[in-house]
């Protein structure tokens, strides 16, 4: 799903509790880390993340299907961009534009998924 079509999904939604789980839905959809991509564990999450890239292009795992939403999100923000254009981005702004309602943890997760584009 393109970034794009989450946003304005997430907008429709009122319910905070629906929002989460149509987080944890997109978490569903990540693609398969594929062999011979080069993994980065990414410290600071209450879960075990690994973004991955190969042949400049980002896949992202998780043990949590909450996380894994996440990912998926972070995900379809740079898809298709080149690593000058992520790190330009505001992420954590745009993240924080979509009104998720995460605890400390998860917050501190998210922050660390995206200092790791960041620091590309």
């Amino acid at each position: 799903m393109q970034y794009g079509d989450i946003k304005n999904a997430l907008a429709l939604i009122a319910d905070p509790v629906e929002k989460l789980e149509f987080v944890m839905d997109l978490g569903k959809s990540l693609e398969q880390v594929p062999d011979g991509a080069k993994c980065n564990e990414i410290f600071g999450c209450t879960s075990f993340v690994q973004i991955c890239e190969k042949e400049g292009r980002f896949y992202g795992h998780a043990d949590s299907m909450m996380v894994s939403g996440i990912v998926a999100i972070i995900l379809s923000m740079i898809a298709g961009k080149t690593v000058e254009q992520i790190k330009q981005m505001d992420l954590a702004g745009e993240f924080s534009s979509l009104n998720l309602n995460f605890g400390a943890g998860r917050l501190n997760g998210i922050q660390s998924m995206i200092s790791f584009f960041k620091n590309l």
